[in-house]
């Protein structure tokens, strides 16, 4: 990741991170809730939130986990995790700084990793992934959980251009099919991936990032020109809410 693009994801989350700390988007769901099953049948000593973000991971593991380390690219979301947690009273639960991919971390010191709503900003999946896999202890699971692109390939242009519109640290929604293949190269044997659907309210979707009204217009009018096919399968309603597709998956590593 070059400088010019750290400096650009932190521009971004950094002024907004108590509303990601605060978003009930992030804050719920079922792929969350997935997550702590995951977590409390297996109880792992030590677990990395990778991209951290509003740190719902490193919350909903913290009370099953020995240690969580809380990970991301902005020191002023890891400032306002770091606040939510000491007020939570998780005093197993640490924030550290850098890339995704690039972990200051030693081989195979860690049981578990998670990332969720993070990965469609990494400016190399790959190079991550095969962090993630260095990290792991063998046969340890990462958990990936996030927007995926549809297969249609004028949907995944449109979803591409929306969230770029709205964010512009973002650099890509992959589809279930690159993931498992990223994965596989990396090292990891994919289970078989869970597929979900979540609705974006238009308002506070845009609110959250602060996006400047010419973008929120400019997205407005592409979802109003888009064709039948791509207006129903993203259920566009009129004021711009949406669904969009995401998935979990589980890797274990080799």
């Amino acid at each position: 990741m070059t400088h010019e693009t750290e400096s650009l994801v932190t521009r971004q989350f950094g002024p907004r991170a108590a509303a990601y700390v605060e978003s009930s988007v992030h804050a719920q769901g079922e792929d969350l809730e997935d997550l702590k099953a995951f977590a409390g049948a297996r109880r792992f000593a030590r677990a990395l939130d990778l991209g951290c973000g509003g740190g719902h991971v490193s919350f909903a593991l913290a009370p099953l986990a020995g240690e969580v380390v809380a990970y991301d690219l902005s020191a002023d979301m890891l400032t306002a995790v770091a606040k939510q947690a000491a007020a939570r009273g998780l005093t197993n639960l640490f924030t550290r700084q850098g890339a995704a991919e690039n972990l200051p971390f030693e081989d195979a010191s860690f049981d578990f990793v998670a990332t969720r709503y993070s990965t469609h900003h990494w400016q190399d999946v790959p190079a991550a992934l095969r962090e993630a896999h260095r990290v792991l202890k063998p046969g340890a699971p990462l958990m990936v959980m996030d927007a995926v692109a549809p297969e249609a390939v004028l949907c995944d242009t449109f979803v591409q251009t929306i969230e770029m519109l709205r964010d512009p640290s973002h650099v890509r929604d992959y589809s279930v099919r690159e993931w498992l293949d990223m994965l596989r190269a990396a090292g990891f044997a994919p289970a078989e991936p869970k597929r979900r659907r979540v609705r974006l309210d238009f308002a506070s979707w845009i609110a959250r990032m602060q996006t400047p009204k010419v973008q929120a217009d400019a997205i407005l009018a592409l979802m109003a020109q888009m064709p039948d096919d791509v207006r129903a399968h993203f259920a566009i309603e009129l004021d711009g809410s949406f669904m969009l597709d995401t998935a979990s998956v589980v890797g274990r590593r080799a």
